[in-house]
C-alpha cells in the first residue's frame, strides 16, 4: 500500500517539542526529525533514538510501528501522527511496555507535501 493521493503528511518534519523531554534532549544526536514517505516507510530520530517506521495512511493521519535503537539498545513501539489546523503535526509516540509521549513537529522548510 502506498500513501493516498492528497496525503498531507508526506515529507520531513522537525520535532520542536515534547511533553516528556526538553528541546536540548530532543536534539541530542542532531536535529529531531520524523520523515514520512509515500512507500509505507519513514524514520524518526530524537534524543538517543534512531528508528525506522512502517506506516499506514489516511489523508491527514498516519499510524506506524517503529523499530530501532535507543542508547544503543534495541527498542520498538508504535504511534500516530495527525495534521493539526495550524499545519503542524501532533505525534503520539509509545515505547513497547514503556514511556508514552506527545511530540509536536513542523514541516521542514526543504520538504513539500504530496
Amino acid at each position: 500500500m502506498t500513501a493516498p493521493a492528497g496525503c498531507q503528511l508526506i515529507g520531513r518534519w522537525r520535532i520542536v517539542e515534547a511533553d516528556l523531554w526538553d528541546r536540548a534532549y530532543l536534539n541530542l544526536g542532531g536535529p529531531a526529525t520524523i520523515t514520512i514517505r509515500a512507500d509505507n516507510s519513514g524514520e524518526i530520530a530524537f534524543g538517543a533514538l534512531q528508528a525506522g517506521l512502517d506506516l499506514s495512511y489516511s489523508p491527514s493521519t498516519v499510524c506506524f510501528t517503529w523499530a530501532g535503537f535507543d542508547e544503543m539498545d534495541e527498542a520498538t513501539g508504535d504511534g500516530s501522527a495527525e495534521l493539526l489546523d495550524d499545519g503542524s503535526i501532533e505525534i503520539a509516540f509509545a515505547y513497547h511496555n514503556g514511556d508514552e509521549a506527545i511530540l509536536k513537529a513542523k514541516r521542514d522548510t526543504s520538504s513539500t507535501a504530496c
